[in-house]
């Protein structure tokens, strides 16, 4: 035994795989904690709501997303592009984060414009009245300007791979969530009280977060006009890819909650808060490999090893989650409550359609991280002519229906993004 340890530890591979092992632990037990803690916040809240404000609390987050992608616009993946280049030289990183956080401002007014008049309308018309709209759309202003900066934010320490403080942040913004949570929701079931009690440790998280990534970027930089010039060029191209997979991401919400009724869209969004548990693994790859994947040579046999590995990797995880929920849907649909008990076959199409999103998601960041961007003019119509065909031949105003239609643009996503991936690698 003394000899095959001491020949395992002289292999060429073994401190390697002891570092991946100890970040992938480091990260991999943080996120179980997050999204464990992040999980049992959505269970209180699905549970002490009534379905009708659940409802309301689908849309609001629903359009919290929608507002945070429009703010983007792709200038995160132009900062972890750009990031990856200098990512070692403290000034220059300054500069870059300088400048994404200065866009990031400007496109977050035109995201507000363009996404509070549709979250009235949706919530007006599944019987919201004005005073609920409104404390709804105040209650998402706290994750909204926390969300403008908490993903540049964690790009350095993420490229620094300083892991250990990033977690420790996520968790204790997650903890923050729970108890604001448990404090709002047993006295007071209200919608815009959940949102609140999910934006306001993330406002706390975003100080802390900050501090830490100015410990590798110069703060006192100035937006940079060539980083200007240079990211906006990426979201030129991803802009147009962005603000559709920002429509077609939430379409089924949209549609449930335009030609469905309030309790269909309540059930969506508790199967929904399942699929949260994904992030698990998501957050892995964002935080571990899509940094690495960055800083990689632009090596053809290496690019092309490590995307075939990745994806690999996750679509064998992926199936084993489908495998256990077609196996245990009761136990899993008991947490939601009685409300939603009667769905084992809908909580099954949930986590499909999850993981395969999931997917087509994690290989968009890893093009974007290397400055890759496709063409939206081709996307863009195959998309619409599968929505146009799939919204011709199925039922989308019933949940079963829907979550098909959900699953079908998925898999269409992650066939055209997994193509252009491999089309950029073999130009290489």
């Amino acid at each position: 035994m003394k000899n095959i340890l001491i020949k395992l530890k002289q292999h060429p591979k073994y401190d390697t795989i002891i570092s991946w092992g100890k970040l992938i632990s480091i990260t991999g037990g943080a996120q179980i904690i997050v999204q464990a803690v992040g999980f049992v916040s959505g269970i209180l809240i699905i549970r002490l709501l009534p379905v009708q404000e659940y409802a309301f609390y689908t849309l609001a987050n629903t359009m919290l997303g929608t507002m945070t992608v429009l703010a983007d616009g792709g200038i995160t993946a132009g900062v972890m592009a750009q990031g990856g280049k200098v990512w070692e030289d403290k000034v220059k990183m300054g500069v870059v984060l300088a400048t994404g956080l200065d866009l990031r401002k400007k496109f977050a007014i035109v995201s507000l414009l363009v996404s509070l008049p549709i979250l009235f309308y949706l919530l007006l018309h599944n019987n919201a009245s004005w005073l609920t709209s409104i404390l709804i759309a105040l209650a998402l202003i706290p994750a909204f300007y926390a969300a403008l900066s908490d993903s540049l934010l964690e790009i350095v320490p993420k490229l620094h791979q300083t892991i250990l403080p990033l977690q420790k942040n996520q968790v204790g913004v997650s903890l923050g969530r729970l108890l604001l949570t448990a404090l709002t929701m047993f006295v007071f079931p209200w919608a815009f009280l959940g949102v609140l009690a999910g934006g306001i440790p993330r406002l706390w998280g975003n100080v802390k977060l900050r501090k830490l990534s100015y410990e590798f970027a110069d703060e006192h930089q100035l937006p940079g006009r060539q980083i200007r010039l240079e990211i906006l060029t990426l979201v030129k191209k991803i802009m147009p890819t962005s603000i559709y997979y920002c429509v077609s991401g939430q379409i089924t919400i949209w549609l449930i909650s335009i030609f469905g009724n309030t309790n269909s869209l309540a059930q969506l969004g508790a199967l929904g808060r399942i699929g949260v548990l994904l992030s698990v693994l998501g957050t892995i790859v964002g935080t571990l490999i899509v940094p690495r994947f960055a800083k990689l040579p632009m090596d053809k046999k290496i690019v092309l090893k490590r995307f075939f590995q990745i994806i690999g990797l996750l679509i064998i995880s992926f199936s084993f989650i489908v495998f256990i929920v077609y196996l245990f849907p009761t136990p899993i649909l008991f947490l939601l409550g009685d409300a939603y008990k009667g769905l084992p076959f809908e909580l099954l199409l949930s986590i499909i359609s999850s993981c395969i999103s999931l997917l087509g998601g994690i290989v968009f960041l890893l093009y974007s991280a290397k400055g890759w961007a496709m063409s939206p003019i081709l996307m863009i119509a195959i998309n619409l002519i599968s929505i146009i065909g799939l919204a011709s031949i199925l039922d989308l105003s019933n949940l079963v229906g829907a979550l098909y239609f959900n699953i079908w643009l998925s898999c269409i996503a992650f066939v055209q993004l997994s193509l252009f991936c491999l089309y950029k690698i073999i130009k290489i």
